[in-house]
């Protein structure tokens, strides 16, 4: 397996797509022979990185087809509405101010887009404007890495840190004629992932200035959402607990990562304003009964200590603000309808290490209403963004209703997953399997 040496070096460190003097139309050569290779044999060879390596992992596990272009799927009355309410929206004056002039003299394409990769703003130089649109590298046109393959946004946010991806680099054949340079933008308050900042153009942006520039504008697109976000109310706190074993939760300005058992004692009390009793927290807590309430009056003590007497009340135990939790957001929108919105604000099952009773009901009952919304809706990006996720690849439920969902030329790598999930899930529920 020597090729399978090159593919675990440390070249990537700095995620810059070219070494120092290489050629890089000989490295395009090279990379080409590499796709070629992995696309038609599976097999790994040099020169992929292994940012590349891992994401052409994941884009064959997803299916995505080699050739096509972007499915477009907001309408351009839909994506002006979408993006005008997007908090990015309040960015894009500082975007268009850094990269204007830097995309205008070098011919590139600027891009911002969503979390789920959906592109809201294409802006830059018109020649290359024209040409990006012609494999559908427009506004509403969806480029997460699940849909398109290996790309520079959509790898960013599947890998959540700053990315260049090179020529052949690119999983799609129609899209290997570009380069591309990325970085993600978190809301500063919360840490939770927004969307990214692209530059997308030639070869020369194969170089380790224009990662680091792009870069340089995601961080200065953090900042002004940190100075244009009001202050958080100090009668509420904020908790954030979706897809993540140790909750956020921000309070007085105040940050704080909570310990896992922490975590699930501040969803429980979130859920109950009014407030739990010493044996309510342990049955809602431990599945052994034998638990001494001293066990958790400890633990509440040093929960008090993080966060403050002010924060933490007893007899009964309590909150003593409102609490904005994202699971209970998820919960609201699925109520009134939006279920789209909700699945936005989904970042993954509540707290999914936890072995606490009450929080594993509340984690079931949330997945389950999401889940069923989705199927219920029969829309194609949202089914798409749930099974291609860490929780839904092996949803059969969902894979089916996405394969249903989508226009018959698309549906075959769909029909693929749900054929052998539904043979999976047959053999493993005869008797003695």
């Amino acid at each position: 397996m020597c090729g399978e040496a090159a593919v675990t070096d440390r070249r990537d460190e700095s995620w810059v797509a070219l070494d120092a003097g290489a050629d890089p139309a000989e490295t395009s050569r090279q990379l080409r022979r590499a796709h070629e290779q992995f696309t038609s044999a599976g097999r790994l060879v040099r020169p992929v990185r292994p940012l590349v390596a891992a994401s052409w992992r994941r884009s064959a596990r997803a299916r995505v087809s080699l050739d096509g272009a972007a499915r477009v799927e907001l309408g351009e009355d839909d994506v002006s509405a979408y993006r005008d309410s997007h908090q990015l929206a309040r960015v894009m004056p500082v975007v268009r101010e850094l990269t204007g002039a830097y995309a205008g003299d070098g011919e590139h394409v600027v891009a911002v887009c969503d979390v789920q990769g959906r592109l809201l703003w294409v802006e830059g130089h018109p020649r290359s404007r024209a040409a990006a649109a012609r494999m559908n590298f427009v506004p509403g046109a969806r480029w997460a890495e699940s849909a398109v393959g290996t790309n520079a946004p959509g790898t960013a946010l599947a890998e959540d840190r700053p990315v260049q991806v090179f020529s052949a680099e690119h999983f799609r054949r129609p899209v290997q004629a570009w380069t591309c340079a990325a970085a993600p933008v978190h809301d500063p308050r919360t840490g939770r992932l927004l969307g990214a900042v692209d530059l997308t153009g030639g070869d020369g942006l194969a170089h380790p200035h224009s990662l680091g520039f792009v870069q340089a504008v995601a961080r200065a697109a953090e900042a002004e959402l940190a100075l244009l976000a009001p202050p958080p109310a100090r009668e509420t706190i904020r908790l954030d607990a979706l897809g993540r074993d140790e909750a956020l939760l921000v309070a007085d300005g105040r940050t704080v990562r909570l310990s896992r058992r922490h975590s699930e004692i501040a969803v429980l009390l979130a859920c109950h304003p009014e407030g739990l009793n010493t044996d309510g927290l342990l049955l809602a807590l431990y599945e052994d009964d034998a638990v001494q309430p001293v066990t958790l009056r400890a633990e509440l003590c040093r929960m008090r200590r993080l966060l403050g007497p002010d924060l933490l009340a007893s007899r009964p135990y309590r909150l003593t603000a409102p609490v904005d939790a994202d699971f209970d957001t998820v919960a609201r929108r699925l109520g009134s309808g939006a279920v789209a919105a909700a699945m936005n604000v989904y970042g993954g099952p509540l707290l999914p290490g936890s072995q606490a009773p009450a929080v594993a009901r509340l984690r079931g009952r949330l997945a389950d209403q999401l889940r069923a919304a989705l199927i219920a809706r029969a829309d194609p990006g949202l089914l798409s963004d749930w099974a291609y996720s860490p929780w839904g690849e092996d949803d059969l439920p969902v894979w089916q209703a996405l394969a249903a969902a989508l226009p018959t030329g698309q549906r075959a790598s769909a029909q693929s997953r749900s054929s052998a999930l539904a043979a999976e899930q047959a053999l493993t529920a005869v008797p003695g399997l």
